[in-house]
């Protein structure tokens, strides 16, 4: 069992870094493409015939299959449709109204774990933000929450037509920084910002900052997007800073937590909600800029069908097995 678990682990380690930091060949082409997934598609056809005959196949088959189903769309030229969902769009729509000169604050409630996820959603709201000549004011009650901001904001200044804008710091943008204490910090906010940040990250004094001139509390933001993967996060937002002081805050959320925010939308606390990687992805076509999302959705799509696969083979044996001992016993 452990040598099973070392050879995994390496076999993983292994395709992480060629995926990660090797350069990638030149990508199949469309038909070569289409013509792996028919063999793919038939040899899960050709497993369930075979387990049917009760040839049962090992978790080795399957761990094989779902690692060929999450690298090999890495080497395809295949794309996936995506439809803007009304939720993605509330969002897109509320940032895409608002008059150049406006202010958006930026939560971010996050780790590096949850990255992978809500990460592409920042690059693509600071894009949108800066395209429009939006000023955003950063914030986060996660204690990586800020360093993560400054990540997807390089990303976002990397753009073309926004290096081309000459954006400062400080004037366009502002990073606070990370504040302890939950709850009671947007609550503190609700009266006064700087009594909670009064540095930004740099260590810049409050009053210093070109960008915050006029900025006391949540009245003077136009609109808010937060990013969590937990507590304190968007529920908190919604409980202190939308219904104590009506805030208009928007959401991105992982998949897991995003299911438990559609009351929030449907009572129409939330403008607009991003639900994992698909709702990151959505928000990319919404905005028309395509990014990192979109280019790990094939991956995750592949990697779902190929389990569905297995469960409905998994089934059949299960089914098949107690076909046979039922015979046996009469």
């Amino acid at each position: 069992m452990r040598k099973d678990i070392l050879v995994y682990g390496a076999v993983g380690l292994a395709v992480a870094y060629l995926i990660l930091f090797v350069p990638k060949p030149v990508a199949f082409s469309t038909n070569v493409s289409y013509i792996i997934i028919g063999l793919i598609f038939l040899a899960l056809v050709y497993i369930l015939v075979r387990t049917i005959n009760g040839h049962f196949v090992g978790r080795r088959i399957v761990f094989l299959f779902v690692g060929i189903a999450v690298v090999l769309p890495f080497f395809m030229n295949v794309s996936q449709p995506i439809r803007v969902s009304p939720e993605v769009q509330i969002v897109y729509e509320s940032v895409a109204q608002l008059k150049p000169g406006s202010k958006v604050l930026a939560t971010f409630d996050y780790d590096p774990a949850s990255a992978p996820e809500l990460q592409p959603m920042a690059e693509s709201f600071f894009r949108l933000c800066l395209e429009r000549d939006l000023k955003i004011i950063i914030m986060g009650l996660w204690p990586q929450g800020p360093q993560q901001a400054e990540l997807a904001l390089q990303i976002a200044l990397q753009d073309p037509a926004i290096v081309a804008k000459n954006l400062q710091r400080r004037v366009d943008y502002v990073n606070l920084g990370y504040q302890t204490g939950n709850e009671f910090v947007i609550q503190r906010m609700g009266t006064s910002f700087k009594s909670m940040f009064p540095r930004d990250v740099d260590g810049v004094p409050y009053d210093s900052i070109p960008l915050l001139k006029g900025v006391n509390n949540f009245s003077n933001i136009d609109y808010s997007f937060n990013l969590s993967a937990g507590v304190p996060g968007t529920v908190e937002w919604v409980q202190v800073a939308v219904d104590r002081y009506g805030l208009k805050v928007g959401a991105g959320n992982t998949g897991v937590q995003a299911t438990g925010m559609y009351p929030y939308l449907r009572a129409g606390q939330l403008k607009g909600l991003l639900g994992g990687l698909s709702g990151a992805a959505e928000f990319e076509r919404a905005t028309g800029k395509t990014g990192s999302a979109t280019f790990y959705m094939l991956p995750q799509s592949f990697s779902h069908v190929i389990v569905i696969a297995f469960i409905i083979i998994g089934n059949a044996a299960y089914f098949l097995g107690e076909k046979k001992k039922s015979k046996k016993e009469v």
